[in-house]
Order: C-alpha cells, then structure tokens, then sequence
C-alpha cells in the first residue's frame, strides 16, 4: 500500500528493517550513541546549534510539553487551522491562560495582527504552525522574522510536525527557541518518536516555572540528556531509534538535505498543477505547503467512493479535516515518496475520474 496522506507515510524498506535487530538495553553506550547522533542529525534538520530533546512521543506530545513547560504568564498560538487549535486547547487543559490568533482560512499568520496582539498582553510564551495539515498552509517565518526580533524575552516555538525534512526550518535565522516535529512525516519514519530543540534561553524559562508535569517536561528530559551521556529518562522505544538513526544518516550523508527539499518542492510543483487542471488547490497560493495539497472538491466526489477506488489500485488519501472534510480532500507528497510515485498516483486518478464522472 502507498500512502498519499498528510502523515504516517511509507517508509523505505531499508529503514523497516532496522526493527529486525536485536532490542539493546537503553542504558548501554550503543544506546547512547545511538540518541548522540540523532540529535547531531536533527540539529542539521532543524537548522540550529541548539540542543535536541528526543521523546517517544506524537508530536502532540511535545507541543504540550513545550507550552507547559515554558509558559509562566501567557500563551499565544498563532494558528492556521485545526492543529493550531489544538494547541491552544493543550494549553488551556493545562490551565494555561492561552489566546489564539486564527488566521483567515486558506491564509498565513500575518504579522501586524501578531504584533497587535503582543502590544495588548503580556505573554511569554508564542507558538506558531508552521505548516498546517489541514489546510496545506505554509507559514512565512521571513514575514515575521521582524516582530519575533522585537521580543527576545518571548520563547519562540515552532510546530513543524509536517515540514521538518521537507523543507528548511533555518531555526537560529529567525529566531525560534523550540522547533518540534513527528517521526511519521517528512522524516520517513515510522510513527512513535517526536524531536523537538530546546534553546539556551527556553531551558532558562523552563527552570522559572513551577508544576511542569513529569513525563513531557522538557527540562527533565534536557537535563537528563545532559547529565547521563545522551540517555532518556524513561525506557524510550529504542527500536524506533534505531531505526531513525539510520534514516537521518540517509536524509543527511545519502540523500543531502537540499536534495531532500529540491524533492519535496519538484513533487508539490508537479501535483498542484495537475491538481489546478481537474479541481483547484485550497489556499492563496503564495503560501502554499510543500509537503501536503488541500483541494477542494470541486467535482463534488463521494470520497468514500474515490477512496475505495484508490483503496484497490494499492493507495490512499485522505478527506479533508475537520469542518473541510468532504469540501477537500488531502494529498501527501512528504517523506520518501518520488515524483515517478506521484505521476503513478495522478495517472491512477485520471483513470478513478473517467470511472466516477
């Protein structure tokens, strides 16, 4: 089955293989030098000097463990859509006084409305999607470099579950202190493991707030790191790491980065336009996402039925999310996948499209 979702992607065969070797003991020097390059390989990712937090996790995980643990006044989560909402709700059921700046549907966070916001209360704490899931939004962290610049005192957060891998963080160039991403996306991976940076600045936050949970506190977990050789708290899934050590030594030594992101970009360019001619991509397109395409219905497809037929030709995509679905439907183009795979996946839907109209 290939996937053509939003997330959890197919994963290489050479990576799925990892989980056949022997379980280690996670406090052995093997396991420690297998967390050490993960986070050497991650930084490179992330486009940051700052430390790396491992945590066997969803990405969702560290969301929570980031507002939690860094917010000592107030929140705000600047949002492009359902997931941006959610981490405001992470927030408030963590009885976080929590605000959220929407942004218009199919848009990005405009920066004058941020800085507007800024201006009115006191928050310590800004979180920011960087590439929606369930809009095919991509956020301009060049737009608001200059507001993030004007407060240093804030911690910076950044969601980059579905961009990290697929297209450039440049963390430290604009300023961001936490940048979290899934396993399951733009990695490659399989789901189970989450990474996020924890800046010299946040790690400073974080000693300032009292009650910050256990087992998604990101102190501990840095300063666990740090005191026991690159070792995790807890016993982590260590297979998983096994596993992402050898896909992030292929993202960064086999394949290279700029390779990786040319990829992603060439894949997004070839399907939106093939998408324009038979629907219309979801969104203004000067923000659009590189790794995931919204379109909307147009045709008005049962999607159960397009589904099915994609479900017999060995794929599948996803509905649209939330109050989107069946108005769009989603199209992954993320992870390991080619463009031969999505010119396989758009002659499939020229076929389904003669069948069902």
């Amino acid at each position: 089955m290939k996937l053509f979702l939003p997330g959890p992607v197919s994963v290489r065969s050479e990576v799925l293989k990892q989980f056949e070797k022997p379980v280690i003991g996670h406090r052995t020097k093997d396991a420690s030098e297998i967390q050490k390059s993960i986070i050497i390989n991650m930084q490179k990712v992330f486009g940051t000097k700052e430390y790396i937090l491992i945590s066997t996790s969803s990405g969702t995980g560290l969301m929570e463990g980031a507002i939690k643990s860094c917010t000592k006044k107030r929140a705000l989560i600047c949002s492009l859509g359902s997931f941006g909402e959610l981490w405001q709700r992470l927030g408030l059921e963590n009885g976080i006084e929590t605000d959220i700046l929407k942004a218009e549907p199919g848009e990005a966070t405009e920066a004058n409305k941020l800085e507007d916001l800024l201006k009115k209360k006191d928050y310590d704490f800004v979180g920011i999607t960087h590439n929606e899931t369930s809009s095919g939004i991509l956020n301009s962290l060049s737009e608001l470099k200059a507001v993030i610049e004007k407060y240093p005192d804030i911690i910076w957060a950044l969601d980059t579950v579905s961009s990290a891998g697929g297209t450039p963080i440049d963390q430290d160039k604009y300023g961001i202190d936490i940048a979290i991403t899934s396993s399951q996306k733009c990695l490659g991976l399989v789901p189970g493991l989450s990474f996020a940076s924890f800046s010299e600045k946040a790690v400073q936050k974080a000693k300032t707030v009292e009650n910050r949970g256990h087992y998604l506190d990101l102190l501990l977990l840095y300063n666990y790191s740090k005191e026991h050789d690159y070792q995790y708290p807890s016993t982590p899934a260590i297979s998983n790491m096994v596993a992402a050590e050898y896909q992030l030594d292929y993202i960064i030594n086999d394949e290279g980065l700029e390779n990786r992101f040319k990829r992603h970009s060439e894949m997004s360019k070839y399907f939106k336009e093939w998408a324009n001619k038979n629907f219309e991509v979801f969104g203004d397109e000067k923000y659009l996402s590189p790794t995931i395409t919204c379109v909307k219905n147009t045709k008005n497809l049962d999607f159960k039925k397009l589904n099915q037929e994609f479900l017999d030709r060995g794929m599948v995509i996803s509905n649209g999310y939330g109050p989107m679905a069946d108005k769009t439907f989603r199209v992954g183009h993320m992870g390991d996948t080619s463009l031969d795979d999505m010119k396989e996946f758009t002659k499939a839907f020229d076929e389904i499209l003669k069948k069902l109209i």
